[in-house]
């Protein structure tokens, strides 16, 4: 199917619009001081992956855990205030810099649905942050089940068909190969992929796939895609 052929974009959220990997890394290293100075992204990528598995709660309360994991991993200040600085830092991810102007172009050809593995209250400030381009979103703490579990893909068939949309009419717009290309194409959905670590080695802060799915498109950042869904439109 060509772009236009499409009427709703479904979008992972953290990692595709919202770069959080730069939010941790600051925020790891802000808080962490000389000791987290010296560490490589890598470094402290692994720990936070490790925690961010270990601790799956709802994200608006789950990163102090998480921070603690990985403190006490890296030699960190591992102390009750570090861990609430850090949970408040990921509410104020920036968004990469073409995200809401992207979002506000493609939003004039489809229906917009956020699909994140964030929270209610922590999506908040994130689709703030986008400029609130969504016409519908879905979080986590409704769908039950975090991607990549199918239970969440299906929550957002059945929520799409309620207003009268078919799993043809969607695509699914996402970074991660792990939490989204992956498990979205064998359940059905067209899926492009937001290629945002092009050119930087491993996978960063998401976890490592056995291998890459190829996705019925591909971009290397959001502007990409709002550039050929215009150029498509105009032809």
């Amino acid at each position: 199917m060509a772009l236009r052929d499409f009427k709703v974009l479904t979008f992972d959220v953290v990692g595709t619009l919202i770069d959080f990997e730069t939010g941790v890394l600051t925020a790891v290293r802000r808080i962490g001081g000389p000791a987290a100075a010296k560490l490589s992204d890598d470094e402290i990528f692994g720990p936070y992956i490790e925690g961010r598995d270990a601790h799956y709660e709802r994200s608006s309360i789950a990163f102090k855990l998480v921070y603690l994991h990985l403190a006490k991993k890296l030699g960190l200040p591992a102390d009750e205030a570090s861990a609430d600085a850090f949970q408040h830092a990921m509410f104020r991810h920036p968004a990469f810099p073409d995200s809401a102007e992207a979002l506000a172009r493609l939003r004039r050809h489809y229906r917009l649905v956020a699909m994140t593995n964030a929270d209610r209250p922590t999506f908040a400030f994130y689709d703030e942050a986008l400029g609130r381009p969504f016409h519908d979103s879905i979080t986590v703490d409704e769908a039950l089940h975090p991607k990549p579990d199918a239970r969440y893909f299906a929550y957002n068939r059945g929520r799409q068909s309620a207003f009268g949309f078919k799993q043809a009419d969607i695509i699914h717009v996402a970074q991660s190969q792990y939490h989204d290309i992956r498990p979205a194409k064998p359940l059905g959905y067209a899926t492009c992929w937001i290629e945002r670590r092009r050119g930087l080695k491993g996978f960063g802060g998401t976890p490592a796939v056995p291998e890459i799915t190829q996705a019925d498109y591909c971009f290397p950042t959001l502007k990409a895609l709002a550039d050929a869904v215009d150029a498509d439109a105009a032809a």
